[in-house]
């Protein structure tokens, strides 16, 4: 046997493997699909013979490429063609499940991938037999997304998994059948059967795999690696996880399902559901912290699931500990989009903080993310709970927080459309004869849309409340929350003790930015008139006197700037959405938490709207989350960014997030770490929530841009997720590269 062979891979060359094939499959999904404008998506692409790819739309109404099988044909229970209620939706995802190629990799120390998305075969994906027709005109008016059919964005417990294993929750499912016998209850426990023996026969076939690829592996430390992967899995197809790789594979494949069945990208606090496991493992002898180390690479490599390190307990006490440093280092080893948040608050570990700063200067990657786990607590106690129940709320995507098991929000799912209202109320009152034309006639009639724009949100939601359940109920999720099994209940539909249900407003800056123009420009300087500026509007701001009055109305003092009347439009904005969304629950009793956040809907959403009176071009993408625009100081300050996001904020514990691009000139010295803490600390301090930062080269971003093959790996801050930067769209990069050049 040649010294190759003989030679033994050490952790870190065994990561690098992983990390080049993770590579490889990506470029394959960057040539076979093309863009993707969402998360890092740890999908591979199928075997030729079982490829296909198609358009999907996701549960937040976001178009996403996939690639599904070919061969996979859904049963359908409806004459439409689709497939709904709970006992459909579970068969048809074990049939996929049972078709699903097995996935070994002989280097990694868990086994499992996933090649298909079960929502790209949920044609139709609304059953029309649930028809809200009734809302359609007001929120095609106002172009909401409306919530109606979104899936998932809330968080489980996955420490109910480790608890019972695959055959515990199967014994559940039995065991409540015989108690809760109404005809809901009984369809909820036959889909959630189905998931299960589905899962449970895919995890046996991965056993069955690695067994036979073991008596064919020639390296030692791999065949060994193989037997160890086929015992563990065989093992884990009935019982729960009992040693930390154990429970790292187990999460795995519960990740992996959730994301096939309908792309959740949650899982809470790895360093608090696994430190039990670290700890035991530690003291028998049996773990290392570079073995330790190993296996969160690997799961990392697999699903780049939303993440909370650190952060307080119910009572305040900070949780951080050795594997939240751990967590931290594998993805910095790593250096691919891993959706990782440190928390920062008045009791939390400052050596977190800082040892996230120090990655975010060496790695460039946008990773991890900073949570301001203090106001996003004590805003969510505002809601009526108390503080220990914020506390609890753990970060589980984008901008969102969820308790982990027993909260539904459809959080990132319903979103406002500002500027949409601004449109809308201007061409009110420029159709009104009787209404006199001035900004505060225009502010009157804004305000008259916004709040019935809340109205119809809070309709479509209690719509989605009575009927989601029917529809294609969250059976994965169901099976890892308190209450869904025991009360036969979907989550949407009572299954859980809590709802929160999240509405965000979106295009901040480009709403304020416009109020802030026709006030200086129309009413007060009077160097347009309405009549001209709205002609202007439709026109699109066409030819040279229509681009110099674009470049006139852009020139003011706009929302970022500091003390300007669009800062205070921003801020009066930000409060109007707020009181508006808290004014009073659901018509159905549903609590509605506001935020600020367009996620990258921001270009979708960017589409359904004319030229703006800030000088913006019809169907160009809105202001994104609570930022201002790219350019909106000379200088760049953080520290006005960082004021101006904290002094909008809704505070009842969703997040406005503040996305910040810095220069990559700043050096790894102790003087400018300690600078970007400080400024993290005082965004915080000032009331901020959340923090998205990128440190990136210009020159290297704009050469990225040109030419994305020639950074593969860039990995870029785009808004709540991190991502390869080739793989956005060209208008999405645009986006980032617009921020970068601006206030880098």
């Amino acid at each position: 046997m040649s010294t190759a062979l003989v030679q033994e891979l050490s952790f870190r060359e065994r990561i690098a493997m992983l990390r080049a094939t993770k590579m490889r499959h990506t470029e394959e999904k960057w040539r076979e699909i093309g863009s993707l404008d969402m998360d890092d998506l740890p999908i591979m692409l199928p075997p030729p013979e079982m490829r296909k790819i198609v358009r999907i739309v996701s549960g937040s109404g976001i178009v996403i490429s996939d690639a599904l099988f070919s061969n996979f044909i859904p049963t359908s229970n409806h004459p439409s063609g689709g497939f709904f209620g709970a006992r459909a939706c579970g068969e048809n995802f074990r049939a996929l499940l049972d078709i699903h190629p097995p996935y070994v990799d002989p280097v990694s120390s868990l086994a499992g991938g996933y090649m298909a998305s079960f929502l790209a075969y949920r044609d139709p994906a609304w059953n029309p037999d649930c028809d809200y027709a009734h809302l359609h005109a007001e929120q095609n008016l106002y172009k909401l997304h409306h919530g109606i059919g979104a899936v998932q964005h809330f968080c489980q417990d996955m420490t109910i998994g480790f608890r019972l294993g695959w055959n515990g929750l199967l014994d559940q499912i039995h065991r409540y059948r015989g108690v809760q016998r109404d005809d809901e209850a009984q369809e909820l426990y036959d889909g959630l059967e189905q998931c299960v023996l589905g899962i449970q026969n895919w995890i046996e076939r991965h056993a069955a795999a690695a067994r036979t690829m073991a008596r064919e592996e020639m390296r030692p430390e791999l065949r060994k690696n193989l037997f160890e992967l086929a015992e563990m899995n065989a093992a884990l197809v009935t019982r729960p996880p009992v040693t930390f790789r154990e429970a790292c594979q187990w999460m795995l494949w519960y990740q992996l399902a959730a994301k096939m069945y309908n792309m959740s990208g949650s899982l809470g606090r790895i360093d608090q559901f696994l430190y039990p496991y670290f700890v035991a493992d530690k003291e028998r002898g049996i773990l290392t912290d570079e073995e330790a180390l190993f296996h969160l690479a690997c799961y990392f490599i697999m699903d780049t699931s939303y993440t909370q390190l650190g952060g307080p307990d119910a009572e305040g006490n900070d949780t951080t500990n050795p594997l939240s440093f751990l967590v931290l280092e594998a993805a910095h080893l790593l250096k691919i989009p891993v959706n990782v948040g440190v928390s920062v608050g008045a009791h939390t570990d400052r050596r977190l903080l800082r040892r996230g700063v120090e990655i975010l200067f060496e790695d460039k990657t946008g990773i991890p993310k900073f949570l301001g786990v203090d106001r996003t607590s004590e805003g969510f106690a505002r809601n009526g709970y108390p503080i220990a129940l914020g506390r609890e709320r753990t970060y589980s995507g984008c901008h969102w927080c969820a308790i982990p098991g027993r909260e539904y929000t459809v959080n990132d799912c319903v979103k406002i459309n500002l500027p949409v209202l601004f449109d809308t109320a201007l061409r009110d009152m420029m159709s009104d004869p009787a209404l006199e034309k001035n900004t505060t006639v225009l502010w009157a009639r804004f305000t008259h849309h916004l709040r019935r724009a809340v109205d119809v949100i809070a309709q479509s939601l209690d719509f989605h409340m009575d009927h989601m359940f029917q529809v294609y109920p969250e059976l994965m999720l169901d099976l890892l929350c308190h209450g869904p099994i025991e009360r036969g209940r979907d989550a949407s539909h009572g299954g859980v003790e809590f709802y929160n249900l999240c509405v965000d407003a979106a295009g901040l800056a480009t709403t304020a930015d416009s109020f802030a123009a026709v006030e200086q420009r129309v009413d007060r300087e009077r160097k347009i008139t309405w009549v001209q500026l709205r002609q202007e509007l439709d026109a699109d701001w066409a030819g040279p006197a229509g681009e110099r009055t674009r470049l006139m109305m852009k020139q003011i003092p706009r929302y970022g700037s500091g003390s300007s009347r669009a800062d205070d439009y921003g801020k009066m904005i930000a409060g109007l959405f707020t009181t508006s969304v808290k004014a009073k629950p659901t018509p159905h009793g549903f609590n509605m938490i506001p935020g600020i956040f367009s996620w990258a809907a921001n270009i979708v959403m960017g589409k359904d709207v004319g030229a703006t009176p800030n000088g913006r071009h019809a169907q160009s993408p809105i202001s994104h989350g609570p930022n201002p625009d790219p350019g909106f100081r000379k200088d760049a300050a953080p520290t006005a960014l960082a004021i101006t996001v904290a002094g909008i904020q809704p505070g009842y514990g969703n997040t406005a997030p503040m996305q910040i691009e810095l220069d990559p000139g700043l050096s790894k010295n102790n003087e400018d770490i300690d600078k970007i803490v400080d400024l993290i600390i005082t965004h915080f301090d000032l009331g901020g929530t959340q923090i998205n930062m990128n440190i990136l080269d210009k020159k290297a971003i704009l050469e990225a841009h040109k030419d994305p093959s020639k950074y593969p790996d860039l990995v870029v801050r785009v808004t709540g997720f991190s991502a390869f930067f080739a793989s956005l769209s060209p208008e999405m990069r645009q986006i980032v590269v617009d921020r970068i050049i601006a206030e880098g």
